[in-house]
């Protein structure tokens, strides 16, 4: 398995038209300047949604964290909510999709007069970008799930690098993930500064223990708008949650394991540091993973 992001490659996804600041252009003329901040400082940031039924799932949590991680940067993204939906709608219109894309939603500072760290260089048009492409997940087989590693690289608090912020930055998740793959393992498992379970590299981690479900405090995971669908779901659905500083340990010693996120919902884990959990995918993935697809086509049916 290459990872939670892995998703099986579509040809029409060739013949999309990106959004480009309002213009719909063809995949291969979408281009920004090497001047631009996104580009030469990772100075932006990001949302990845799902076109589901014809509709955008949890469209209102985006945009909300969208718009604070825009304030939080003290950026003006040149949009309101309305435009910023407009312009959703306007690209998935243009490539005719109505069902199974995934979508991202790029925003930086823009183009600056040159190249360094300063926000006061930006020359005041930020730059919106769009892409909409078929990425269809398939559903877990018994046995089948992530390996992960746990990496040296620690999650940071907000005060040093926020990981709530959907920052364009990610050289440190990436270099997570290199030290995972150079392990043998698809993800990085990731501890928080003083040791304990927090997230993996480009989603968000539980497991389960006797019918329990565990997942870190969220001080310094992601904030994901998938994570608070399932945490909301167990509360919902009598699944006892708890929500702590957990060692790694008992992460490797748990009954079963999953990741969450936009793009592969629910995706069960299979092996931490080379431990096989017994149960792939066990009893509360599936259930949980059963809720968020039916919690999906109730969002597409609203």
């Amino acid at each position: 398995m290459a990872g939670s992001q892995d998703y099986a490659p579509d040809p029409r996804n060739a013949r999309i038209r990106v959004y480009l600041n309002g213009d719909l252009v063809p995949r291969d003329e979408a281009k920004v300047s090497i001047f631009d901040a996104g580009f030469a400082l990772g100075d932006g940031v990001w949302e990845g949604l799902r076109l589901h039924k014809r509709r955008f799932m949890f469209l209102d949590a985006h945009l909300d964290r969208l718009f604070k991680g825009a304030q939080t940067i003290g950026l003006d993204i040149g949009l309101d909510r309305a435009g910023v939906e407009a312009a959703l709608r306007a690209t998935v219109k243009a490539n005719r999709m109505t069902d199974g894309v995934h979508l991202r939603l790029m925003v930086t500072r823009g183009l600056k007069a040159t190249v360094n760290q300063d926000p006061r260089n930006a020359l005041g048009q930020p730059t919106v970008v769009i892409t909409a492409e078929y990425k269809a997940t398939n559903p877990p087989e018994p046995g089948k799930g992530l390996n992960l590693h746990t990496s040296t690289i620690r999650c940071t608090p907000r005060d040093m690098f926020d990981m709530r912020l959907n920052s364009h930055s990610r050289l440190n998740l990436i270099t997570a993930l290199l030290e995972a793959i150079e392990a043998g393992a698809d993800e990085a498992l990731m501890l928080d500064p003083n040791g304990f379970v927090s997230s993996c590299n480009a989603t968000n981690f539980f497991f389960a223990r006797g019918g329990a479900l565990y997942t870190s405090t969220g001080d310094y995971c992601f904030n994901g708008v998938t994570r608070a669908n399932i945490i909301a779901l167990a509360r919902e659905n009598s699944i006892s949650l708890r929500m702590g500083a957990f060692p790694r340990d008992a992460a490797r010693g748990a009954d079963e394991a999953f990741v969450t996120g936009t793009l592969g919902g629910v995706t069960p884990v299979r092996r931490i540091d080379g431990r096989d959990l017994p149960q792939t995918p066990g009893p509360v993935t599936m259930k949980l993973r059963d809720l968020y697809l039916a919690l999906m086509d109730k969002e597409a049916a609203a």
